[in-house]
């Protein structure tokens, strides 16, 4: 592994250091105080500036993620808040919403509050305020390699109803800047259930800047609203108050021979480790099961946020998905795998 700008294998790193959290590693903790009492995270650190937050109370998702001490995300007005607060009614996901690198929105709604069979949908769904179970973090050498894991379940379940889990991965290594996500959906009930799946991921200052550069892998972008301009959709800018969050589809997706589109954020001026220097964000992620792709551009005053949303669905909610005839649904006993990887790479 490169660390440090040397090539070190295992035993130099355990010649040079007393322990391996020295230089990255996991380590679980709880937050105490306020609204985020009692919510237990998963912290990884890469050893390259690469540190993130992982919160088992929050479906694993991923809060804080930071490079060389300067953040990459951006953060809601209500932090890390235990889900004992959520309010699934309504609009009441943006009270608890904790922003952060991604949200997980789904399992069977995502977007706007709609009532679809009789039953009364809140925005995005449940899975980003359920807590997981069965959560492991976990490192191990693989040769001169260490890998790093946090991973556990998460379900929707109702009486009567849809019963999902939610299998998730997340594993990055040490001297490395990726994190690599991989979900497999399982619907272990006895009747089919839509599926609705959004990968919400945040970014926020200092990565935005009116100097940073977007790159979508789009053939054609369509405003959500008619009303809403295309023109600066692949443009940052500096904060708004007042500013009307716009919302674009991006259809047409650019996918390599591998299987993965790929959005990049580049900021040539990023602030870290007392300088500035030439950062590139890259998101990727399998189309074949996430075939869509939604763009938040809310640059306002507070609410200053780009949202890029891997998707198998629209943001319109679950009876707008049945009405266009896109709604996705799983059979008895299937699943569905999924796939996303953030790179930081400092140039």
């Amino acid at each position: 592994m490169k660390l440090y700008g040397r090539d070190l294998s295992r035993r130099d790193v355990e010649s040079l250091a007393g322990r391996l959290e020295q230089i990255g590693g996991l380590r679980r903790m709880r937050l105490s105080g306020g609204p985020e009492d009692g919510v237990d995270v998963v912290e990884v650190r890469a050893g390259t500036g690469l540190r993130y937050h992982v919160l088992a109370s929050r479906c694993l998702d991923i809060s804080l993620c930071e490079y060389a001490g300067t953040p990459l995300s951006w953060q809601s007005p209500a932090g890390d808040v235990h889900p004992a607060y959520y309010d699934d009614r309504g609009a009441g996901w943006l009270r608890t919403a904790a922003g952060g690198l991604v949200m997980t929105c789904g399992l069977t709604q995502v977007g706007s509050p709609c009532v679809d069979g009789g039953a009364e949908l809140g925005v995005h769904g449940r899975a980003h305020h359920t807590p997981a179970r069965e959560v492991a973090a976990e490192g191990h050498w693989q040769g001169d390699e260490y890998e790093m894991r946090v991973a556990g379940a998460v379900e929707e379940s109702v009486m009567f109803g849809e019963r999902l889990r939610l299998e998730r991965e997340i594993t990055s290594r040490l001297g490395s800047g990726s994190i690599t996500i991989r979900d497999t959906v399982n619907n272990w009930g006895h009747q089919t259930s839509p599926l609705m799946i959004l990968y919400h991921f945040n970014f926020g200052w200092p990565l935005l800047s009116e100097a940073t550069e977007l790159s979508l892998p789009s053939g054609k972008v369509v405003p959500r609203e008619e009303s809403t301009p295309l023109e600066g959709y692949d443009s940052w800018q500096a904060p708004e108050p007042g500013f009307a969050e716009r919302v674009y589809y991006h259809e047409d997706i650019e996918t390599g021979s591998d299987g993965f589109a790929a959005a990049t954020i580049r900021n040539p001026n990023f602030p870290a480790a007392g300088g500035e220097t030439p950062l590139t964000v890259r998101l990727s992620w399998k189309t074949d099961t996430l075939p869509e792709l939604v763009q938040w551009k809310m640059p306002g005053a507070g609410e200053h946020v780009l949202g890029i949303e891997p998707s198998n669905c629209r943001v319109g909610g679950r009876a707008s998905e049945r009405e266009r005839g896109a709604l996705q649904y799983i059979e008895p006993g299937e699943s569905r795998d999924f796939e996303l990887r953030i790179e930081v790479v400092p140039e």
